[in-house]
């Protein structure tokens, strides 16, 4: 029987590592789609998430970007590392536990430049407690652990074997607490 379960075993597990590390969706022809099909640019000049035409699209890093505009994608292409999402579009407040979840196309933060995504409305706030740290520690795991993983092995690895300076939610919504004297929104 034993021998069974690894003929089994082995397809998924081979499926599973060759998840790539972007946070990707699939989307009518586009099946490497980043950003849940919004246009990268508009973060920056509209501040906002504007849905891209699937007409007008270009690969970058076996990623597809969609754009809202032509002048959108011209931008785009000329400077590309100026648009794309850090940690593969993964939250980045994640990232600092270097557990790469995905990362909500609402919930964003331009720093220095970048376009940073977060897992949803308290995970940046929780975040932003300590942007300064938290950034460093993101950029260190998204570099030492993340960046040539598997995204899915790479979760279930540190949702098992936590880096030591983890925080539950609880956690954090009580640092939050004590910090701004309110229950985080």
């Amino acid at each position: 029987m034993k021998p069974f379960r690894l003929i089994l075993g082995f397809p998924v597990l081979a499926f599973i590592a060759a998840c790539g590390s972007m946070n990707l969706v699939s989307e009518g022809g586009d099946s490497n789609l980043m950003l849940r099909g919004n246009d990268p640019v508009a973060y920056f000049i509209v501040g906002k998430a504007v849905p891209g035409n699937a007409a007008i699209k270009v690969e970058h890093r076996g990623a597809t970007y969609r754009f809202a505009s032509e002048d959108n994608r011209r931008m785009f292409i000329t400077s590309p590392e100026r648009f794309v999402p850090q940690f593969g579009g993964f939250c980045t407040n994640g990232m600092a536990y270097a557990v790469p979840i995905a990362g909500d196309t609402d919930n964003f933060k331009i720093i220095d430049g970048k376009l940073y995504m977060f897992g949803g409305y308290r995970s940046k706030l929780y975040f932003e407690m300590d942007q300064e740290r938290n950034l460093k520690l993101a950029d260190h795991y998204w570099e030492t652990e993340v960046r040539d993983s598997s995204w899915r092995l790479q979760s279930w690895r540190r949702l098992l074997f936590r880096v030591p300076h983890y925080k539950t939610n609880a956690e954090l919504a009580e640092e939050y607490e004590k910090r701004f004297g309110k229950k985080p929104g």
